[in-house]
């Protein structure tokens, strides 16, 4: 039975991961870290559209509730506040939580969602997703541990918005992007 506070949100991104400046549209979703033990670590994370750059994420043994908001309340801080930001994800039951509902009106955002089933429409995470697992893990198929995961993906994400270079970012970092859009 589902959950009467569940509720699904159109899509308000149509496939369309630009911005026209920071903190207007900002994608989420959550990957699963293999670790050696046969358990997983998991990854929520916020990217904004404007300049690709990861502006909020949190790690956990779980995925519950907390994780996306975690993740959420990490962009706020970092950004200064989110309110009128579009904040597009797919239909996990964590973001069609009443919960992170709440947490999505106290910080002034509002949610989007895709279709169920269709990865392109949150392709911009999913591409993030795909990008941490290829360059953290290489050729490995898991983490030897849950700290080398954290200190790992935690040291990734740091790189990604400081030393990668994007494409989409003309070739810039997504640091030296919005610091030269301001």
């Amino acid at each position: 039975m589902r959950d009467k506070g569940r509720r699904v949100f159109a899509d308000l991104v149509n496939r369309d991961f630009t911005a026209c400046a920071a903190n207007r549209v900002l994608v989420g979703d959550i990957t699963y870290l293999p670790i050696a033990d046969g358990t997983n670590m998991y990854l929520a994370t916020v990217i904004d559209c404007f300049s690709r750059k990861l502006v909020g994420f949190a790690i956990a043994d779980h995925v519950r509730c907390e994780l996306v908001e975690e993740a959420l309340e990490n962009a706020s801080h970092l950004r200064g506040g989110l309110d009128g930001a579009v904040f597009h994800s797919d239909h996990g039951s964590v973001y069609t939580s009443s919960q992170f509902q709440a947490t999505c009106k106290r910080l002034g955002v509002t949610q989007s969602m895709g279709a169920v089933g269709t990865s392109a429409d949150n392709s911009l995470a999913e591409s993030f997703n795909a990008a941490l697992i290829r360059e953290v893990l290489k050729d490995a198929k898991t983490f030897a541990n849950q700290l080398i995961c954290r200190r790992d993906v935690f040291r990734w994400c740091v790189r990604y918005n400081t030393c990668r270079r994007h494409t989409w970012c003309g070739y810039k970092t997504p640091d030296e992007f919005e610091s030269q859009a301001a």
